[in-house]
Formats: C-alpha cells, sequence, structure tokens
C-alpha cells in the first residue's frame, strides 16, 4: 500500500468533473492523483468507489491486452486529517504530447454542424470515415474493442470526451492514446447493503445484467443497452471486436485482480466477480455463440 500523502506535488491541473485531482510525482515520474467523488446516486454513503473502479477497469483493460494507463491504489491524508483512499494514474503527457479527446477531433469536421460531445451512433462512425487525423481502421477498432470490454465492466460514461489521441507538436502526428477514465463502472455507488441485495436476489443481478448500465452512447436518441446491441449482432464492427476481445479475456485471471485488490471487503469482492462472470457468460458469452450459430 502506497502512502502518496507527502510526495512532492506538481502545478499540473487536470479537468473533468469526477472528484478531485492533483498532480504529483511518485518513483520520479508524473501521477494524476484522483480522489473519491461524492456519492450522488447513493447518499446513504459520503464517498463513492470511483478509485477502486478507476484501478479495477484500466486493470481489466490491460489483462485483455488493450493499451490503457497505468493505476495504482493507495491513501492520502487530508489537512483536515482524513484519510482517503485514492488511486494513482500515470500520466501519459508527461513527456509533452497533447492529450486531445475525440470530441474535439469530431470538432474539426467543418462541414457538420453536430456538436463534438453528440454521442449519437451514427454521428460517430461518420466521423471515422470523414476524419483524416488518423487511419479509419484503427479509429474503429479501438472504438468497438473499448465498448465491448465497457460492455463487460458495465461502464456508463464513454462519452467523447474520455476517450482520444496523443497529439505530437513537433511532428504534427496522431496516435491513440491509452484507455483512460474508467471510473463509472463496476457500480462504484454500492455499498454493502446494496451488494448483499445483489449477491442474495437473482433477479437484482440480472436487472444490472440485461436492463443497467446503459452505454453513454446513443442511437436513434437512446441511449445503447448493452445486451440488446451487442446480441443483436446489427454491427459487422461490433461483432468483429466481440470475436476479437472475447478469446483475450480471461475470467480467472480478472478474479485475481479482483482478490488482490486491497481496500475493499470480502463479500465486495465477491460482488465483483460475480458480476464480472455473470456479464461476460450473459452478453458475450451469449453473443458470440449467436455469432457463430
Amino acid at each position: 500500500m502506497t502512502d502518496f500523502t507527502n510526495m512532492p506535488k506538481r502545478n499540473k491541473s487536470y479537468a473533468g468533473a469526477n472528484g478531485s485531482k492533483i498532480s504529483v510525482l511518485y518513483n520520479g515520474e508524473l501521477y494524476m492523483l484522483k480522489f473519491p467523488a461524492v456519492s450522488i446516486r447513493n447518499t446513504d454513503m459520503s464517498y463513492s468507489n470511483s478509485c477502486i473502479s478507476e484501478y479495477l477497469g484500466c486493470k481489466i483493460f490491460e489483462s485483455i491486452g488493450i493499451p490503457v494507463q497505468e493505476t495504482e491504489l493507495g491513501i492520502y491524508t487530508t489537512k483536515s486529517g482524513k484519510e482517503k483512499v485514492v488511486v494513482a494514474c500515470k500520466d501519459f503527457t508527461a513527456s509533452g504530447l497533447i492529450i486531445q479527446d475525440f470530441a474535439s477531433l469530431k470538432n474539426q469536421i467543418v462541414d457538420s454542424e453536430r456538436n463534438g460531445y453528440g454521442t449519437e451512433l451514427s454521428d460517430i462512425l461518420e466521423t471515422f470515415e470523414q476524419q483524416t487525423a488518423i487511419d479509419s481502421e484503427i479509429l474503429s477498432e479501438r472504438f468497438w474493442d473499448m465498448f465491448i470490454v465497457d460492455a463487460l465492466i458495465g461502464n456508463w460514461d464513454r462519452h467523447n470526451g474520455n476517450w482520444g489521441f496523443l497529439y505530437n507538436g513537433a511532428t504534427d502526428e496522431m496516435s491513440l492514446a491509452p484507455v483512460f477514465d474508467c471510473g463509472s463502472s463496476l457500480f462504484p455507488q454500492a455499498d454493502e447493503k446494496i451488494i448483499q441485495r445483489i449477491l442474495s436476489n437473482k433477479g437484482e443481478l440480472n436487472h444490472r445484467i440485461y436492463n443497467i448500465p446503459l452505454s453513454a452512447i446513443k442511437q436513434n436518441g437512446e441511449k445503447i443497452n448493452y445486451f440488446d446491441f451487442i446480441s443483436s449482432l446489427e454491427n459487422k464492427d461490433c461483432n468483429k471486436a466481440l470475436n476479437r476481445i472475447h478469446e483475450k479475456i480471461d475470467i480467472e485471471k480478472i478474479n485475481s485482480i479482483v482478490d488482490k485488490t486491497p481496500f475493499i471487503t470480502d463479500s465486495h469482492k465477491d460482488f465483483l466477480k460475480t458480476l464480472l462472470t455473470a456479464r461476460k457468460e450473459k452478453i458475450l458469452d451469449y453473443s458470440l455463440k449467436r455469432l457463430r450459430a
């Protein structure tokens, strides 16, 4: 367990609405410390488990082989004496690269009047084809690979502002940024009471597989239901990603990651392992079986 309290602070600041963030030097490298956000949906919790979700979501992406931000859990004691669980996220722009989100790329399509942060699927797919900064096939594959993994971890907030690219000002080149910002996955506002209710009630578990969370991406103005969309097999690129990603998902490896995660109870670990196994089986396994039938 790492205590980040007295590590050298830097003046670099970070945007985003989900919890406070500061910059520190850790092992000689720049990291962003994310603090737990106030729990809005569950008022019985003072703070959400967003730092745990950030850490685990990134570790799951890593286990599947998708480039992702490096994360580590630790503690930080505030000036008021409160000890908080924080997640340290390695700053992949420390070398001078500039992070540019997908929304900024979408805004480059000057013939379009659509908002860069608009998440209508058809607009996103059209941007892949119209933009010229990065190979459209590479861009499409990253989007759909993220979509499949986000379906596994139940990410409800993968919008156009939290994935994107690294811009090299010296060469005017763009490359895909590692995946980042996974704090809205794995039900970060589920407390022990909710966890026990889900673990003891099959209907409650199924509700969190088939009905919630929804994707931030929309189709015809409605947020996409992961199960409905993936199992429909209507999108060929999504089907390809399902094939690509499914074979890389090692649920035993993921369970081991959960078991080794500090700061959470055994029942919370059981909940996460149950949820991930069920979402894999009932969304991804089911859809792949239909695809290969």
